[in-house]
């Protein structure tokens, strides 16, 4: 079994020991035969290559403001219409969150032009703004929340109405502490949601010092020529946030279904 085990850990990360030391190498090192397995000497040059080419610091503050602030912003709406979904009683109700589910098998590409001509209308191109506003509402976010919500027992929120508390205050001091662990859940799969999106970044987006991540490694592919020591040096610190994201919310996670196994 352990034998097993450490194959597909082999397999799983040797992409990114390849990323690693392709960011260490010059670009014709990339596709050698046999590959290039060991460290090279070209890290420092690869990383001011890159800063030179992109702006690493102002590239890096772009993505983390837009991807945190989608994730606070996101988590908002979604948690609070998964609560309404799981714990109201209205007519249409399981309408609506069919039309959420049934939303997810809309391709993305298809969506595009609306947006843009809805955010060119309204003069919001070229903002933060058109970038995180269109996902607020993210389908699979409030699905997963929802299906948390359900489980969260309705007696514990009645008895909190039956003290005076309002909507607000029994979602925030009695629900959401206990949904902890669903809540990270949802925080990583949103955070990486939008550190990873590029197409509609790229559209909206036209001043190259309010791109993300992936919009400024998409201008490092030339048309003659690409510079793949470059290229692997930027998707390997473009990894590291989130990496760390998830190992923040891990440890809120883990406690999170601890607290609420005690309980």
């Amino acid at each position: 079994m352990y034998a097993i085990l450490i194959l597909f850990m082999i397999i799983s990360i040797f992409p990114f020991y390849w990323m690693f030391i392709g960011a260490t190498n010059e670009s014709g090192k990339m596709f050698t035969n046999p590959p290039t397995l060991t460290p090279g000497d070209q890290l420092m040059t690869n990383f001011q290559n890159l800063n030179a080419s992109i702006n690493i610091p102002q590239v890096m503050f772009n993505s983390l403001f837009v991807s945190l602030l989608y994730v606070v912003a996101a988590l908002a709406v979604c948690s609070l219409a998964a609560y309404a979904l799981a714990k109201f009683e209205f007519k249409g109700r399981n309408f609506i969150f069919t039309a959420f589910l049934l939303s997810m098998m809309i391709p993305y590409q298809a969506t595009l032009i609306p947006l843009f001509r809805m955010m060119s209308e309204l003069n919001l191109l070229n903002t933060y703004f058109a970038v995180i506003a269109p996902q607020l509402c993210y389908p699979f976010a409030i699905f997963l929340l929802r299906q948390n919500f359900l489980a969260f027992p309705t007696e514990l929120i009645e008895a909190a109405r039956l003290d005076g508390a309002g909507e607000l205050k029994i979602f925030f001091k009695v629900v959401a502490p206990s949904m902890r662990p669903a809540l990270a859940a949802a925080s990583i799969f949103l955070f990486m949601t939008q550190w990873n999106n590029f197409m509609w970044p790229l559209v909206v987006l036209n001043d190259a010092g309010m791109y993300t991540f992936p919009v400024a490694l998409s201008t490092l592919m030339g048309l003659s020529y690409i510079d793949y020591g470059q290229v692997m040096m930027g998707v390997s610190i473009a990894t590291v946030p989130i990496i760390v994201f998830f190992l923040v919310l891990q440890k809120q996670f883990i406690s999170g279904m601890l607290g609420s196994a005690v309980k």
